[in-house]
């Protein structure tokens, strides 16, 4: 009879400010297993570029944000499209943003995998602006997703990111407030900014 192994110790998230350079980098593969084997109950881990990060909690204005996008958004992505709040989003072997939704068509019983492209990825963000918009974008457009939104809540306003390249995002488009916005997946959809806005 063979014993078993000791549990693996938690892994030590870090934060999106670390720049711990002698850190493990995980594969998606390994950072699923770790999540399915409970290691990050409550808490908001995600993986970039082989590195495990925290955001931390929710604080209120986040979270009414992705109440009222839900809200705005299912009225227009309804049948024959997915979304997918908070889920993994597959790019490449290291990296599963785990963004706050993504858009993309078909229906959730079309594959049993999780996706690796989106129509639309959209990010909420207020202590992490400049992150979602400098590597988070990058790391968006690399993977050739056509438009990223981030709907930055300290200066209410709605940053958009369109035609992926290389060398991150050609289109990049400020909307205040008081504009509007059409998805590139659904253009005869308009979106008032304040609707997003806490």
């Amino acid at each position: 009879m063979t014993a078993l192994a000791p549990p693996m110790p938690p892994p030590r998230l870090a934060t999106l400010t670390s720049t711990a350079s002698t850190a493990k980098l995980w594969t998606v593969g390994e950072f699923h297993l770790l999540g399915e084997l409970g290691l990050f109950e409550g808490r908001q881990a995600m993986l970039v570029d082989g590195t495990i990060l925290e955001e931390g909690p929710r604080n209120p204005p986040h979270a009414i944000a992705v109440e009222l996008a839900t809200d705005v958004f299912r009225a227009i992505f309804g049948r024959g499209w997915r979304m997918r709040s908070q889920l993994p989003i597959l790019l490449g072997q290291t990296t599963d943003p785990q963004p706050d939704f993504a858009f993309l068509r078909g229906s959730a019983r079309d594959t049993g995998e999780h996706p690796t492209t989106a129509e639309l990825i959209v990010e909420i963000s207020d202590a992490y602006l400049k992150y979602d918009t400098t590597e988070k974008a990058d790391h968006y457009a690399d993977a050739g997703i056509p438009e990223y939104w981030v709907l930055d809540l300290n200066n209410r306003q709605l940053l958009v990111f369109r035609d992926p390249s290389a060398d991150g995002y050609a289109t990049q488009l400020t909307v205040p407030a008081d504009g509007t916005v059409s998805p590139l997946a659904a253009p005869d959809a308009t979106i008032r900014i304040a609707d997003l806005l806490p």
